[in-house]
């Protein structure tokens, strides 16, 4: 399993660097390595944050991968809801894919259901900020094509699946999955506009300060797209029980509740809009994520791996994947969208 670097030579390589003025006469030390793209470097008391990328879940080149999430950062910061960027660290010898200084959030990991209200909050204030011009949008991806964009992800995905050793039940019920996704796909697109969106939304993604505000604070996936996508995900199980320090299953009704207040903020015409489509897309969410666990379970867990930085956090994935993969589960999963109980709740 791969190692963080030192805070020697950390501090070293960050002296070479007139963007890394901020951290100087600071002692770093380690905050987390439990994320799969990035480590986190307190900065003493400076009150920054070092974000550094050890890999890019899309490809990314390194350079373009730090480009990239400085500018989600830039856009983001707007909403008064994610952390400000202050600078960026080049690539170099020391830091292969360079690194991000950003806002240090005081905060605790959400603790659900109590925390949801503030989540759906901060989505608010995200979704809500103003849709740059078409020629403004890159470097940040745009999915004007939402549905036919995580379907080409979920394609991507599930050629792991036959690398995942998953049980014939739960084969079977992506298959059905895979199937429905592929017909809700050739229907065309819903007329929804995009709007910035955290994509990798999970509640472990998030902080809660003092005063009860949630931060999103991983920007690795951000992009132009659909709304609907991001609420599902930070409510959907496969997605609650990601993170060890916030996991938690929620009912029917905490989660009725949450897309309630989200609607009821975001406005009447914008909900309106919104809601016929929460549904299908919490459906093609949950496949999103169930194949992208394959590709860990197939590619990405044990050895070496980038993705497999910290022990306790690799084990507690580890774990969490093969109960999702449980027929329970995933039958407990579907019945979102099979079974008229969320429907329901949101009418």
């Amino acid at each position: 399993m791969s190692q963080p670097l030192s805070p020697e030579a950390l501090t070293a390589a960050l002296r070479e660097h007139p963007s890394a003025q901020a951290t100087r006469g600071h002692a770093l030390s380690i905050l987390t390595t439990k994320g799969i793209s990035h480590d986190h470097w307190r900065v003493g008391d400076s009150g920054l944050v070092l974000r550094v990328p050890r890999m890019s879940q899309w490809g990314m080149a390194p350079d373009r991968q730090l480009a990239y999430e400085a500018t989600a950062f830039r856009r983001a910061a707007a909403s008064g809801h994610c952390p400000t960027l202050h600078d960026t660290v080049p690539v170099c010898e020391t830091l292969p894919r360079g690194a991000l200084i950003v806002d240090l959030i005081d905060g605790h990991p959400p603790r659900l259901p109590d925390d949801l209200a503030a989540i759906a909050n901060a989505f608010t204030a995200i979704h809500q900020l103003p849709l740059p011009p078409t020629a403004a949008q890159p470097p940040l991806q745009t999915h004007n094509d939402a549905v036919a964009a995580t379907l080409r992800v979920i394609e991507e995905q599930a050629a792991y699946l036959s690398g995942a050793k998953l049980s014939d039940d739960a084969r079977a019920a992506i298959s059905d999955e895979l199937t429905w996704a592929r017909t809700f796909a050739s229907a065309g697109e819903p007329d929804i506009a995009p709007c910035l969106v955290g994509t990798d939304t999970h509640p472990g993604n998030f902080l809660i300060d003092r005063d009860g505000k949630a931060w999103f604070v991983d920007l690795e996936k951000v992009l132009y797209g659909a709304a609907p996508i991001d609420l599902a995900h930070a409510t959907l199980a496969v997605a609650t029980g990601w993170d060890p320090d916030s996991a938690s299953r929620l009912t029917t009704g905490q989660i009725g509740a949450f897309y309630r207040r989200y609607l009821e903020r975001i406005g009447t015409a914008r909900a309106g809009e919104l809601a016929p489509w929460l549904l299908p897309l919490r459906r093609l969410t949950w496949l999103r994520t169930m194949t992208w666990f394959a590709r860990w379970q197939a590619a990405w867990q044990g050895g070496d791996h980038p993705a497999s930085r910290d022990a306790t956090m690799t084990r507690h994935i580890g774990a969490h994947i093969a109960a999702s993969f449980e027929a329970d589960a995933i039958a407990e999963a579907r019945a979102d969208w099979l079974k008229p109980d969320l429907a329901q709740v949101l009418n």
